[in-house]
């Protein structure tokens, strides 16, 4: 089964907000500075964003790891 690319992309956004937040908060205890965390967070969120839905997308091409479901599987 695939996947829309609006599905990836509501993931990838969801991530990066998460990834995103994780960075400031590094920065910050690196840094001691909170505008130099939010500048190293703005920066990389953009890049980082492209970068994963690129990323999930190639995933989404690949079967590898994937099993598809056999005629005895039970469907609702």
């Amino acid at each position: 089964m695939g996947e829309k690319h609006y599905r990836s992309v509501v993931k990838t956004i969801s991530w990066r907000t998460v990834g995103t937040i994780d960075t400031m908060v590094i920065s910050y205890f690196i840094t001691g500075n909170l505008v130099m965390a939010v500048s190293i967070g703005s920066i990389e969120v953009m890049t980082k964003m492209i970068l994963y839905y690129f990323h999930e997308r190639a995933w989404n091409a690949t079967d590898f790891g994937r099993v598809k479901p056999s005629a005895h599987d039970y469907q609702i």
